[in-house]
């Protein structure tokens, strides 16, 4: 069983920077493969960027390619999301997510079997 709880977000100008954390429960935690979603009202959720179990790997939508960096630290039990760039079509709640039973990235939803409570990211023009 793993937990997850978010913490940062919340309102930032256009062109700003925020950092998102994910902390974990659970002594196993360097063992599953951590993805960032985000979800906009009205609109599904979707994918933004996973990182690996031992953090060589990551993947990114191609929306925030570039501007968006997935990290993790195993020993903190922690991954982040440092988004730099902000605009406000980044603007939704985010929500991290782990899987521990696939050997690589997915990404999908339903793919990933534990969830952060989400947290509001919301970017002003």
């Amino acid at each position: 069983q793993v937990q997850l709880v978010q913490s940062g977000g919340g309102l930032v100008q256009d062109g700003g920077s925020l950092r998102l954390s994910c902390a974990a429960s659970g002594r196993t935690f360097s063992a599953y493969t951590v993805g960032w979603f985000r979800q906009a009202p009205g609109k599904e959720r979707e994918f933004v960027a996973a990182i690996s179990s031992s953090g060589t790997g990551t993947s990114y939508v191609n929306s925030v390619k570039g501007r968006f960096t997935i990290s993790r630290d195993n020993a903190k039990n922690t991954v982040y999301l440092q988004m730099d760039s902000l605009n406000p079509e980044d603007t939704a709640v985010y929500y991290c997510a782990a899987d521990g039973t696939y050997s690589y990235i997915v990404y999908t939803p339903g793919q990933y079997e534990y969830w952060g409570q989400g947290t509001q990211v919301t970017v002003s023009s």
